[in-house]
């Protein structure tokens, strides 16, 4: 049992139950609180777990009511803080959720060193007195806005990361698309290809990742089409590559459409997250409207 009350973004504290009784303390981390290998080693590293206030060793056999807590202090991220856009949807002990806006890289590259989520980030949490070490769970494109997930500690960036793998976490996107798709709602099967290791673009090729994609008309306009995308696997560029491949690249996608008089950037919003809390498995599902650019997008097709 988690005690509420002691938890924080470095520290989870849990009182052992009757079944937990007689399991030892490695095997209890790994199975019931899913811990994983590298926090593991780090925590043994650190000497950074405790039963009842002492350090413990993993062969400890546990006992009912006793006190297991986990210290995950690390260094944080050298990132340089800057106060930047950083619009909060959602935050807890292990997360925030924000809404990333078009046009901000999410992390430091060697062309964009500044001006990323990170750095936003990097201030929001120093504002904050957190000193939390940032880690994002998913990625999105430059020019694509919305959800964006970070994780405080290595025990939830884990947690989160198994939820991925395992296809628990549901994104969808809203995507302004050229054309009149016919469909009601369809399945794109085709898998996604990187040519050469340092190409930008993706194409759709037999050698390529498997890559599924749902989508759902929401609505339609006199030569593009407002749709519902959801991801079922996470490859790069997806939506785009798979929206061109049947023919409707997003509106204002220079890289796999054509730019637009109406929009300075691909059409792509992330709308949409559902994934369970790391630490407690609570059931959360975030969602957000469109950003005002494709408001007026919206706006401007209807004319």
């Amino acid at each position: 049992m988690l005690i509420e009350e002691m938890q924080k973004e470095d520290t989870i504290v849990y009182k052992a139950q009757q079944e937990d009784e007689g399991i030892d303390l490695k095997g209890f981390l790994r199975k019931r609180l899913g811990v994983s290998s590298r926090l593991l080693s780090k925590l043994k590293r650190d000497k950074s777990i405790f039963i009842n206030n002492s350090f413990a060793k993993y062969h400890q056999i546990l006992m009912e009511g006793d006190l297991i807590s986990l210290i995950m202090q690390e260094d944080a991220n050298d990132f340089q803080a800057q106060d930047l856009p950083f619009d909060t949807v959602y935050e807890d002990v292990d997360i925030i959720i924000v809404d990333k806006e078009a046009g901000m890289v999410t992390h430091p590259t060697r062309g964009h060193p500044v001006g990323t989520v990170a750095n936003a980030a990097q201030h929001y949490l120093m504002k904050s007195g957190k000193r939390c070490r940032i880690r994002f769970v998913n990625r999105l494109d430059m020019d694509t806005s919305g959800l964006l997930i970070i994780a405080k500690n290595p025990y939830a960036h884990h947690s989160l990361s198994m939820q991925m793998q395992k296809n628990k976490v549901k994104k969808r996107y809203l995507a302004f698309v050229e054309g009149i798709v016919q469909q009601e709602c369809g399945t794109i099967n085709a898998p996604i290809y990187r040519p050469t290791g340092d190409s930008i673009k993706r194409t759709v090729n037999k050698k390529g990742r498997e890559s599924l994609s749902e989508f759902r008309v929401l609505e339609r306009y006199g030569q593009a089409t407002l749709i519902e995308v959801e991801l079922l696997t996470g490859r790069t560029h997806q939506i785009r590559v798979h929206m061109e491949h049947i023919g409707h690249p997003l509106i204002g996608d220079p890289l796999y459409g054509n730019p637009s008089d109406l929009l300075g950037r691909q059409a792509l919003h992330a709308n949409y997250l559902s994934l369970y809390q790391p630490r407690y498995g609570k059931a959360l599902e975030i969602s957000i409207g469109l950003p005002r650019d494709l408001v007026e997008l919206a706006k401007s097709l209807k004319l």
